[in-house]
Order: structure tokens, then C-alpha cells, then sequence
């Protein structure tokens, strides 16, 4: 019984800790949250169609896929991954042609779209970075910062000291100044 007692704080322990070690990083329930978010936006904005939805959405998995195996193929290249992508839109310019009709704009819109979502995340990650920094920020207690060590008079404490030369200027405490012609 007493090596339980011992065995279960250490457990908890490990549990908590694997979980808060975990949760600070991004896993695959974000990844399909975001895709689901992602499809909500472009349905919307499409304004698709059950039934163009149903044509829709094999072509648009399909078209993504490429993309991101163009950018697998040229990580460190983005020349070769910015041709690659154009050759792959206007490859599936014709599909997505069959399945949202010979509408110029709309097509186009299934681009402008892409870049819109990628957009509108990038500015929230960034504004959620924003926020974590001011939280740590706030958290943490304020530090009274040490002027540059060329500053210090030093004794290390940051405090300067104003010497007068009383002898130099009639012992006014004031530092003389002197005028060059």
C-alpha cells in the first residue's frame, strides 16, 4: 500500500506533465480544425452549390495536394516553387472550369480565396503571438533596468556620481566652463 501512495503522485506527476509539454504544440486536431474552417471560407466564398460542392471538393483536395508536394519538392527554391504552382493553376483551371461553370471571376476566386485564408491566418497567429508576449510581459515583474556599463560610476549600481572640482571654479560647486577663441 505505501508503494502506491508512492507510485500514484509520481504518475500524476508524468501525466500532467506530458500533457502541458503536449498541448503547447500544434497536432493533427488543429490541422482538421483548420480545415474545416478553411472549407466553411472557401464554400462561402465560392458560394457553392450542393451539387458543385459535391464536384468541388475532389478536384480542390487534389489541387492542394500538388501544391504542397510542389513545396516538399523546392523547400529551399522559391523560384522553382512559384513556377511549379503557376503550372499547376493552369492546369487546373480547367477542372475547376467543369465544376463551377465558364465564369471568369469565380474561378479566379478560387485563388484569390487561397490567398485570403492564408492571409487571414498569418495575421491571427501573428496577433495571437502579440498576445502571448504582452501577457509574458505583464507577468513578469518589473525590472528596473542598469544603464550601460559605460554609464556607471563603478560601484556596479548604476548610480552616477557628479564630480565638482571646487578649487577649478571658486568653489561655487558648478563646473567651470571654458570658452575656446
Amino acid at each position: 500500500m505505501k508503494k502506491m501512495k508512492k507510485i500514484y503522485p509520481l504518475l500524476l506527476f508524468l501525466f500532467f506533465h506530458s500533457y502541458f509539454c503536449f498541448s503547447q504544440q500544434p497536432n493533427d486536431n488543429d490541422d482538421q480544425r483548420i480545415e474545416v474552417i478553411k472549407k466553411a471560407y472557401v464554400a462561402d466564398e465560392l458560394k457553392l452549390s450542393p451539387q458543385e460542392a459535391e464536384k468541388f471538393w475532389p478536384v480542390y483536395n487534389n489541387y492542394q495536394n500538388e501544391i504542397r508536394q510542389a513545396r516538399k519538392e523546392n523547400p529551399n527554391d522559391e523560384v522553382a516553387y512559384e513556377k511549379k504552382v503557376v503550372e499547376i493553376k493552369q492546369r487546373y483551371q480547367g477542372n475547376f472550369k467543369k465544376v463551377l461553370g465558364n465564369n471568369g471571376q469565380r474561378l479566379n476566386k478560387v485563388y484569390t480565396t487561397d490567398r485570403k485564408f492564408r492571409d487571414m491566418m498569418r495575421n491571427e497567429l501573428q496577433k495571437r503571438q502579440q498576445q502571448r508576449q504582452q501577457q509574458n510581459f505583464q507577468q513578469k515583474p518589473n525590472q528596473q533596468r542598469q544603464p550601460p556599463k559605460n554609464m556607471r560610476n563603478g560601484n556596479g549600481n548604476g548610480q552616477n556620481k557628479k564630480i565638482h572640482n571646487k578649487s577649478n571654479n571658486g568653489g561655487s560647486g558648478k563646473p567651470k566652463t571654458h570658452h575656446r577663441f
